[in-house]
């Protein structure tokens, strides 16, 4: 697996901010922008992650058939962030039964779990080291597997994103 930090705080490679990429940005309402963008789809990705955990088994897998429970679509949501006002999708489930962590029902800012998810794991702390500190310090409890799978999904987008 390639190294992502070279730095103790630099999380994101040299590479992936090329000159050409940077040079997208005029303004600092520009990188705001794209911050709020790129915030607003880390969280979506986590709360598909989510979602798969509570089913038990990831979107258009045939686990899920005849399960009794599984995904109907979602809706919109207005969250604020540090990076302004977001409409996000909110994946639910038939059974009703979905309770987001990342972003909670009835609340219009997040825990701010995402953050912290992505702030241990790009320090370089295992799943289950991240696991630990949720639940020690901040009251969460988050299984191995959903943060393996919330990580999974991070992952996924920054490939996407580079």
């Amino acid at each position: 697996m390639k190294k992502i930090m070279k730095e103790k705080n630099q999380v994101v490679p040299d590479e992936v901010l090329s000159k050409e990429f940077l040079s997208q940005f005029k303004t600092e309402a520009d990188v705001s922008k794209f911050l709020k963008q790129l915030h607003a789809q880390v969280l979506e990705k986590m709360l598909e992650g989510e979602m798969d955990v509570h089913l038990g088994y990831e979107k258009n897998s045939v686990a899920g058939n005849n399960t009794g429970n599984s995904r109907n679509g979602s809706y919109p949501k207005k969250i604020q962030t540090e990076h302004g006002e977001s409409v996000i999708s909110i994946p639910r489930d038939r059974n009703g039964q979905f309770e987001p962590i990342a972003v909670p029902k009835h609340e219009s800012r997040g825990l701010s779990i995402e953050k912290l998810v992505i702030s241990l794991y790009a320090k370089g702390m295992s799943v289950s080291d991240i696991e630990e500190e949720m639940r020690e310090i901040y009251e969460i409890e988050l299984s191995t597997s959903a943060i393996s799978i919330i990580t999974n999904k991070v992952n996924q987008a920054a490939q996407e994103w580079q």
